[in-house]
């Protein structure tokens, strides 16, 4: 979700070493790409229409009079707003980019005219941090939400068809008929997934630290142990569903639509809840990755423990020994 490489085509109408000054300063970051040089608005606007370019940027005729005579001068920036979020970061990094060359003239001034320099420092001076991830690099958030995806969709979606294949192809009866018990039986379908989720997280935190470079501050063991308790929650639904439904392809419809797609969209991992409607921000307290999440990013970035995140640990305990029970009881009924 970084803004890197963004095409970008120019209408330079000064032709001069300035407004080439300014063009350089867009060409030297790694956020805008410039693709062409046009000499009309007609093709400008066409290559916004055809999604050639994200950015047009025109620089007017008397942009070095201007920039030399100490005016104001004004450049037009315009961005293809079907993709409100790029669009918003682009005009942004523009307007930033923008500033960096008005100082670096200011500066040129100064010299020029031999006046002491303090004459280009502001009265006041912000200088913003982000803690915990100072590059503001996406991969950062988004790798230890995938930890949470990946279990999901491992556990309740995987497991919602195991017990309903035994009641499609007639299985089921036998093992009724037998003398195995209903926690025997369920933890012979919890196991095996239960170990290839440990495994896929074990490989997730691997390509995070190797491949991606997320940096781990925090306890891998606790990581891994909370791994263990939401991945437990998360066998133990779809294991629910699939004792409730019999049925393999709605078992894991239900699955989908009751693990996944809440763990895409309602869990803080796609879409920053403080953002949502506040109806919708009421649903995320009964999500369980929202709190999988907001550990792993702590553990993750932070280096918190259970200290600060013991309240999200206890509401996942909660939750996957909910599922246990649940599941037990239905099982319970239907071998009865």
């Amino acid at each position: 979700m970084d803004l890197k490489n963004v095409p970008t085509v120019i209408w330079d109408q000064s032709h001069t070493p300035e407004s080439r000054d300014l063009i350089a300063f867009f060409n030297g970051t790694p956020y805008f790409s410039i693709q062409n040089y046009f000499d009309n608005y007609r093709d400008l606007g066409h290559a916004l229409e055809s999604g050639d370019a994200m950015v047009a940027i025109v620089i007017p005729s008397d942009f070095s009079e201007k920039v030399l005579a100490a005016e104001s001068v004004s450049i037009q920036v315009m961005a293809d707003g079907s993709d409100a979020n790029v669009a918003r970061l682009a005009l942004g990094y523009t307007t930033g980019l923008g500033m960096l060359y008005n100082r670096k003239i200011a500066v040129e001034r100064v010299n020029r005219l031999g006046l002491p320099g303090s004459l280009i420092s502001s009265p006041v001076e912000m200088r913003p941090r982000a803690w915990y991830n100072p590059e503001l690099r996406s991969q950062n958030v988004i790798v230890p939400g995938i930890i949470a995806i990946v279990m999901v969709v491992i556990a309740a979606m995987l497991t919602s068809t195991t017990v309903a294949k035994e009641w499609e192809l007639g299985t089921m009866e036998q093992l009724i008929s037998t003398p195995i018990r209903g926690p025997e039986f369920i933890l012979g379908k919890i196991i095996p997934y239960f170990v290839i989720g440990f495994v896929d997280v074990a490989i997730a935190v691997v390509m995070g630290e190797y491949v991606f470079h997320v940096p781990l501050r925090g306890s891998t063991g606790l990581i891994f142990g909370m791994a263990a308790i939401f991945l437990t929650g998360a066998l133990f639904f779809g294991i629910m569903l699939s004792i409730i439904l019999k049925k393999m392809v709605l078992a894991n419809q239900v699955a989908l639509l009751g693990s996944f797609l809440p763990t895409m969209l309602l869990s803080g991992f796609a879409f920053a809840i403080e953002n949502m409607p506040q109806w919708i921000q009421y649903i995320t307290y009964i999500v369980p990755a929202r709190y999988f999440i907001a550990l792993l990013r702590g553990i993750y970035l932070k280096g918190i423990g259970l200290e600060i995140m013991w309240l999200n640990a206890l509401l996942l305990t909660i939750y996957a020994l909910v599922m246990i029970a649940m599941s037990h009881k239905q099982l319970k009924l239907k071998l009865d």
